[in-house]
């Protein structure tokens, strides 16, 4: 009789458990609201940034979207990736003459690494934008425990000394203690890790800045950062000027 009062209970109590279960789900966030004129109508239109959290007090959004409404009413609404600090940012990349939209988030909470995703309005319609890509990088391990990194096919390679890690790279077996390399590996070199606006001139306007890390043999292992500016035209990104920034410096 005991067993059919306690199955009792515990069926009657399961819903309410349940509803408590749903109720303790994170609800998504307003982070925040924007006013530009992102379709060359000469009217701004609003943005409402809108984020999912992981969990309550994470900082952590596992979605984000974007609704953009216009004076007509008419709503669009644009997916993003997940991360922390989500945030639109509006600048005219396309050189069009209207704002464009680029996201951001940061991947890790003690990460340089972002997400980006690049929007453009085109003939009334929302088209995703490319994204900045490195095509010619080299790195390479060489005797005497250096790395040569080469970022342009007109640069000179440059030379960074790496004897700080000897210790263990012998014990791995990557050089012998006098520095000869026995394993030919290469330095890990990262995708780009943040880009930023930046005003190239009066006349052509807005381009990229981004910065691509390189390490060692192992991720912690630093050794500098590629900076390139980019300028978008033709449909695709063009590099003005690629510089090697070592974190020796």
């Amino acid at each position: 009789m005991k067993k059919i009062v306690f199955l009792l209970l515990a069926t009657l109590l399961l819903p309410a458990t349940m509803f408590a279960e749903k109720n303790n789900e994170p609800s998504p966030q307003q982070l925040a609201i924007y006013k530009e004129d992102i379709t060359g109508n000469a009217e701004k239109e609003t943005i409402e940034l809108t984020g999912l959290p992981f969990a309550d007090n994470t900082g952590y959004y596992v979605d984000t979207w974007a609704s953009l409404v216009g004076n007509d009413g008419k709503k669009q609404e644009i997916q993003f990736s997940g991360g922390y600090k989500p945030q639109l940012l509006f600048h005219d990349l396309s050189h069009d003459g209207v704002k464009d939209i680029l996201y951001q988030s940061v991947s890790e909470k003690t990460s340089k690494l972002h997400h980006y995703q690049l929007y453009t309005f085109d003939s009334g319609h929302l088209k995703k934008m490319p994204f900045p890509e490195q095509k010619f990088i080299k790195a390479i391990f060489k005797n005497n425990f250096t790395v040569e990194v080469q970022v342009a096919p007109d640069k000179d390679p440059a030379v960074i000394d790496v004897s700080d890690h000897a210790t263990k790279y012998v014990h791995q077996g990557i050089y012998d203690k006098n520095g000869k390399l026995l394993e030919k590996i290469s330095p890990m070199i990262q995708s780009i890790s943040s880009v930023k606006p930046v005003k190239i001139s009066e006349q052509k306007g807005y381009g990229l800045k981004s910065e691509q890390p390189i390490s060692g043999a192992y991720p912690e292992e630093r050794l500098g950062t590629v900076e390139t500016l980019w300028y978008f035209e033709k449909g695709q990104w063009v590099i003005l000027k690629t510089e090697w920034m070592s974190d020796d410096k």
